[in-house]
């Protein structure tokens, strides 16, 4: 959905309708926050999976993910149009590109908590989680290469 709603971004834009903009804006937006919420939610299943291997049994854990990954993009574009719903909107188009309308978000300060910083926190997270699985794959190597030694003896 990400990639058709940036496609056909432009081309939307070019009918400029106000309320078809926000809603392009806000789609955009929010397909954009539930992909990298879902690599998140990704990592975190990396790190269950491979790190906490045993006991880690979580009641309805595909729902969970379900609500965390379609429902944490949603409630930051939530408050975006709560706040104020012009933060989206069509770019002015320059002389020299004509096709510059773009349906977004106008706002910087927006854009850098809702967008720069989400996917920032995230991408921490990814890497820690990835360190982490990577240690535990190394002990666990370290740990039966021991054994291995151990045994040949």
């Amino acid at each position: 959905m990400l990639n058709m709603v940036f496609l056909m971004n432009s081309w939307l834009s070019s009918f400029n309708q106000p309320g078809l903009c926000i809603t392009v804006a806000a789609l955009l937006h929010y397909f954009l926050l539930a992909a990298f919420t879902w690599m998140c939610l990704e990592s975190v299943h990396f790190y269950l999976a491979l790190v906490k291997v045993f006991n880690v049994y979580v009641p309805k854990y595909i729902l969970k993910c379900c609500i965390a990954g379609w429902g944490i993009p949603a409630v930051v574009i939530t408050i975006v149009l709560i706040i104020n719903k012009d933060f989206y909107g069509n770019g002015s188009p320059s002389e020299s590109n004509p096709f510059s309308n773009f349906c977004w978000i106008q706002e910087n300060i927006v854009f850098y908590i809702s967008v720069v910083a989400y996917v920032c926190l995230i991408f921490l997270t990814n890497t820690a989680m990835f360190i982490t699985v990577l240690l535990q794959i190394q002990s666990v190597k370290s740990r039966t290469q021991k054994r291995s030694r151990f045994w040949k003896r």
